[in-house]
């Protein structure tokens, strides 16, 4: 496909990008001595410079080598945005190990698989977390773990008090074996000593798409896949001043948009970041106040939130310069609405956990289509092709195909899923599932939701996820949910249910059985019971027929919180 996107790029931004080959590790060793006393996190009052970062992060890496963690090991990663995340994170890949980050909200099942998938030996975990997962560490190859406290990186007065305020976000770690706490590693300040640099093509990290055993998939990052998606972001903002910008850390760094256009663009380039543990309205909205953020990457219910707070006048939002906005569509009135009131542009984007995550993003500077995921990053080639025939490739704009993309960003494969990696890429084209077109100027359009993933909150559910648990509850005959709309999470879960013959239940306890097995957002949150669930003719329930039934169905309802 011809690059005719390239014509609509905004001024200052290459088709191509002069790369320079370095790992993670190395950019936070730069950066702590090209930035060392410009802030690097801020952290409810709590201000982390670069040069202390850096110790920190070498301080780390060497109680990992006391614990014997060799090259290419894996490190799990259990935590909120917190200073110990990031320490963990670079700690890892200065260590030569890699990270594996885990989402706090799955549950305990979801966790189990997870971590046995990527082999995790050392956990580090927010304390509230640490008792279920000394309970399952034995079904595990985890060997030691690792418990960090948010208290940990406040300020003296609310350290002191948070175990009181706040009782309920605090837990003492229990005194069981190789089970340790986060600052008395640090505390040893070990360093790392001699370590195999990696190289570009090594793994530096494993993220997960799903969130259930059987469908969720290790995504492989290599440090080149990451390394170099970030250089093609900073690209794409021209105007941004390296070591001077501060971005809003409210979207989470176990997902790939938060990891790459948060946290890895950020200590690449000397950004300050705000770290944002629980991402409210208010307390972003604060975070853009206090300390004069300049940018903000963050998902759709983020941006309404912030809109629709009651104190919204009280905050001055005017220093921003630039909002990136992905993993749903963006209403139109709430780009509107929020360029009015901070005067910096909202550019929508596209990516994948497989593309580390970025692929598309509306011209910063340039002409914003709303609607559209925006153009491709340098370096990046998109095709779209017939669903029906692969081989096939579309030209036409406004024909509706499935996206393919080639670049430095593409993932390495699944892990322990060759075959799936082999079908997912195909001659280095990454094939996403997603249904889109394009236009005469190159703006790509997402026109279906790939493999029905339903986002609510800026949170992807996989709906074969509850179906499947569903199906477990002993009165169910037949299962299948879907999303609708919701002003407040962009989408919501809503399940429709066959009971068996002769079996009653009522919406609260089906929703009940599912808080117990998933992770809350999970959660369905209304309940409709059908005779029937409608199917193809060889008995396949099929969704998209489920979504119509919605439209007039008048069955039962339930609502859960």
């Amino acid at each position: 496909m011809e690059k005719i996107w390239l014509q609509s790029y905004a001024k200052g931004v290459p088709a191509t990008v002069a790369y320079e080959d370095v790992t993670l590790s190395v950019a936070m060793a730069r950066s702590a001595k090209k930035y060392a006393e410009t802030a690097a996190l801020y952290f409810e009052g709590t201000t982390v410079t670069f040069s202390q970062l850096e110790e920190m992060v070498n301080a780390f890496a060497g109680g990992l080598k006391a614990m014997r963690v060799d090259p290419d090991d894996k490190v799990g990663i259990l935590l909120p945005n917190l200073v110990q995340l990031v320490v963990a994170y670079f700690g890892a890949l200065r260590a030569g190990a890699v990270a594996v980050m885990l989402n706090p909200l799955l549950s305990d099942r979801e966790l189990e698989y997870q971590l046995n998938d990527a082999g995790v030996r050392v956990l580090v975990s927010v304390d509230l977390l640490v008792p279920r997962m000394i309970a399952i560490r034995k079904k595990t190859k985890v060997t030691t773990i690792i418990s960090c406290h948010i208290r940990d990186f406040l300020p003296f007065l609310k350290k002191r008090l948070f175990p009181l305020v706040k009782s309920e976000l605090h837990r003492r770690t229990p005194r069981e074996e190789h089970v340790e706490e986060f600052m008395h590693i640090l505390g040893q300040n070990q360093p790392p000593g001699a370590v195999r640099k990696p190289k570009m093509d090594d793994t530096a990290v494993i993220m997960y798409t799903g969130g259930t055993t059987g469908i969720s998939k290790g995504v492989e990052l290599s440090q080149r896949n990451l390394s170099y998606n970030c250089q093609q972001c900073r690209a794409w903002f021209p105007g941004f001043e390296d070591g001077k910008e501060t971005v809003v850390g409210c979207l989470p760094f176990f997902h790939s948009f938060g990891l790459t256009t948060v946290m890895n663009l950020g200590v690449m380039y000397g950004y300050g970041i705000v770290l944002i543990p629980k991402p409210e309205p208010e307390k972003i909205l604060q975070a853009i106040h206090t300390y004069k953020a300049t940018y903000i990457p963050a998902v759709p219910t983020m941006y309404t939130g912030m809109i629709d707070h009651h104190r919204l006048r009280d905050f001055d939002l005017k220093s921003l310069k630039a909002c990136f906005s992905g993993a749903a569509p963006l209403p139109r009135e709430t780009i509107r609405d929020f360029e009015r009131l901070t005067g910096a542009q909202i550019c929508e984007g596209y990516g994948l956990t497989e593309t580390s995550p970025v692929t598309h993003i509306n011209p910063f500077g340039g002409i914003t289509k709303a609607g559209t995921v925006g153009l491709p990053l340098p370096d990046t080639e998109v095709k779209i092709v017939n669903v029906e025939n692969y081989h096939k490739e579309i030209t036409t704009p406004g024909e509706r195909g499935e996206i393919c993309v080639k670049g430095p960003q593409v993932m390495k494969g699944y892990i322990h899923r060759p075959d799936e990696t082999e079908a997912t890429i195909r001659d280095e084209w990454l094939f996403t599932g997603d249904i889109g077109v394009f236009d005469e100027e190159g703006y790509f359009s997402i026109v279906d939701r790939r493999k029905d993933i339903i986002v609510t909150g800026g949170m992807h559910v996989y709906p074969r996820d509850v179906d499947e648990v569903l199906y477990t509850y002993p009165k169910v005959r037949e299962a299948c949910v879907i999303g609708v709309p919701s002003r407040e999470l962009g989408e919501h879960v809503k399940a429709y249910v066959a009971l068996k013959e002769g079996k009653s239940a009522t919406p609260e306890e089906i929703i009940e059985y599912c808080r117990r097995n998933l992770a809350d957002y999970m959660v369905p949150f209304e309940v409709s019971f059908v005779d029937d669930l409608p199917k193809s003719p060889v008995g396949k329930i099929l969704r998209k027929e489920v979504r119509r039934l919605h439209q007039i169905s008048s069955g039962k309802k339930g609502r859960g919180k």
